[in-house]
């Protein structure tokens, strides 16, 4: 489905066309969302209007709320299976129970996506395999950034597994998305690593950083991993010792019996560094082949001729006062299409009364 098809089918729930695109772009990327999100993107201040809209969805049972820790927010979770059939998705991951620890990282994709509206968005496998398998010159499956590889055999795992839409603009290129998270649960580096072939075979894109307000200080780090892993081509004689190097780990893997040996003490010296560690867990899984392509100086060009870039967006709010109350975020629904109600774990059970109407931040624009 297109977009535009998404909304309309939406707003055949009763919903202005404004208020579908939202719901349409939280079913899509998060599942769960907050007021101030939606006043952002239909441009109102927060207020009436703003709560006239949770609470119809909220009366309808079409959301459930989930007050955050120390009274500081409400957290709002899009779960009804018929506006997400509407959407021509009904599985959707998004409408099932998502742990409280990844309510940060929802959120942050959800402002995301709100502050590059210019940018079309591919969630699901299926868009993005489709998109890039069709490109001219399409980039082959086999290019496809993917979890695990496994030495000698086609890729295992599904392509695209970090679950994180790709953007692309009205010139084509690609914008990739790097949450930075309060708490990390993931390798920048491995990141950077299973989608080299990838941007490796575009001719143009963007690495887009995407930090919260309290840790934009950590942006120069990032941008020195960025010249260490895609601007620093490796020498193929390098090459050639990395891969003695390797060997001689795999044939010692204990560290405190292995021989002296100076070229053995000249190659941990120079390869004891996060970027050959990674490499070596590559190298591992897949063999020579994890280091076919780090000689090539195709990314280093791109990046030089300004032909691809790597950018930053520092999202002006902050996320951690929005820790739900329960450990799981899910509500009760009925399941249309099985025809049995299916209930979420709750662990304390969410305030689903209706907003109050506050006479403040009114706004004069429909809803």
């Amino acid at each position: 489905m297109t977009s535009e098809e998404r909304v309309r089918a939406v707003a055949e729930f009763g919903f202005t066309p404004r208020q579908a695109r939202f719901l349409a772009m939280v079913m899509r990327h998060a599942g769960v969302c907050l007021l101030r999100q939606y006043a952002a993107l239909a441009g109102i201040v927060h207020g009436q209007k703003t709560r006239a809209f949770f609470n119809k969805l909220i009366s309808r049972r079409y959301a459930s709320a989930y007050e955050c820790r120390h009274n500081r927010g409400r957290l709002y979770h899009i779960h009804h299976y018929a506006l997400y059939e509407a959407i021509g998705e009904p599985n959707s991951r998004y409408r099932r129970p998502v742990p409280a620890a990844r309510i940060v990282e929802r959120l942050m994709l959800l402002d995301t996506v709100l502050a590059n509206p210019e940018l079309t968005w591919l969630s699901s496998e299926g868009e993005k395999v489709a998109h890039f398998t069709t490109l001219t010159p399409p980039v082959p499956l086999e290019k496809l950034p993917r979890l695990t590889m496994k030495a000698g055999s086609a890729p295992a795992g599904d392509p695209f597994p970090d679950k994180v839409p790709i953007g692309i603009d009205s010139s084509g290129r690609a914008v990739l998305l790097y949450l930075v998270l309060p708490s990390a649960r993931d390798d920048f580096r491995a990141f950077l690593g299973r989608h080299a072939d990838l941007i490796r075979s575009l001719s143009a894109w963007t690495l887009r950083l995407v930090f919260p307000r309290s840790l934009a200080h950590a942006y120069d780090g990032f941008q020195a991993v960025v010249r260490d892993e895609l601007e620093s081509p490796l020498h193929p004689h390098t090459v050639e010792e990395l891969t003695w190097y390797f060997e001689q780990l795999r044939a010692m893997p204990n560290a405190r019996i292995r021989p002296t040996d100076e070229r053995l003490e000249r190659a941990t010296e120079a390869f004891e560094r996060p970027r050959f560690q990674r490499l070596h867990r590559q190298w591992l899984k897949e063999g020579n082949s994890a280091l076919d392509e780090v000689s090539s100086t195709a990314i280093s060009e791109a990046l030089a001729c300004g032909a691809s870039r790597v950018d930053c967006l520092v999202l002006p709010h902050r996320y951690d006062h929005l820790s739900p109350l329960i450990d799981v975020v899910g509500a009760p629904s009925y399941d249309v299409k099985k025809g049995e109600r299916a209930e979420a774990q709750i662990l304390v059970s969410p305030r689903s009364a209706a907003l109050p109407p506050t006479p403040e931040g009114n706004s004069s624009a429909p809803p």
